[in-house]
């Protein structure tokens, strides 16, 4: 198995190198190939320049590779295996740290096969909810073809996550970001409002039609029903009992993580 991961690695690598771009000569020789490996031809040539532009930006910036690769098949192997050897192979996260932090997203739609493998920080940023998530919303573009507009979600959602990670809060099972209602869903929650408003304050109307007001309450009372010869108010003790409400510690959360072929630790599953 090893050596045919080896043959593919290097038969990947002159193919890389034919048909590259004159600027991958500035490649780092730690990472053999630029961030955007499009071995599956879907994106057009402004697509590559535009999405390569936006992951090299957002790399450098988190330190943190993000990666997009397609392929046409994945030759015999599993999408984890393919995407954890590709990461590891080709030296992604190298350019950073000896953690090799990175998240790299592996596209083969002619096997039908999405999958997200996460290294170093890259395993902390994008927990299991978290990669979930990101699949909800990358998913249906690629299914429907957008497969720019997928990327690009990809790439901004790695960004947000990574962020929020830094600053000690990853997106994990119980602060997913929450989908904002579109102004269709607001107008008809307003209106739905309005109509059942006007239908409960028109029942509540129609019942007190025979009621009038009254200066005082001596009209509700029976003559002679009730004397008072004596009134007042004692307020003796009050007692409330407070219970903290138990913390879920189900242990739902964080990032999974498995061992590649090469025997690093990689995050990640499929969507």
């Amino acid at each position: 198995m090893k050596k045919k991961i080896v043959a593919l690695a290097l038969g990947l690598i002159f193919v890389m190198v034919a048909i590259l771009p004159v600027s991958a000569v500035t490649i780092p020789e730690e990472r053999l190939l630029i961030r955007l490996v499009d071995d599956g031809n879907l994106l057009s040539d402004w697509e590559e320049e535009i999405l390569l532009e936006k992951l090299d930006e957002i790399s450098v910036r988190q330190e943190c590779d993000v990666v997009i690769v397609t392929v046409k098949s994945l030759e015999g192997m599993s999408a984890r295996d393919f995407a954890d050897d590709f990461y590891d192979t080709f030296g992604y996260g190298l350019d950073f740290s000896s953690a090799r932090d990175g998240i790299l997203l592996l596209y083969c739609p002619n096997e039908d096969a999405r999958y997200i493998s996460t290294h170093g920080f890259g395993i902390t940023a994008i927990t299991d909810a978290g990669l979930q998530y990101i699949g909800s919303q990358v998913r249906p573009l690629l299914d429907d073809g957008d497969v720019m507009a997928g990327f690009e979600t990809y790439a901004e959602l790695c960004d947000s996550f990574i962020t929020q990670a830094k600053n000690g809060t990853p997106v994990d099972v119980d602060n997913l970001p929450r989908e904002p209602l579109g102004i269709e869903w607001v107008l008809i929650a307003l209106v739905v409002g309005l109509v059942i408003a006007l239908i409960v304050t028109g029942i509540w109307r129609g019942q007190l039609k025979s009621v009038r007001s009254q200066a005082a309450a001596a009209s509700y009372l029976k003559e002679g029903s009730m004397k008072l010869t004596r009134s007042t108010d004692l307020f003796l003790y009050r007692t409330v009992n407070r219970r903290a409400r138990p913390k879920s510690n189900s242990g739902s959360g964080g990032s999974s993580t498995h061992r590649s072929s090469s025997g690093s630790t990689h995050g990640g599953g499929s969507f």
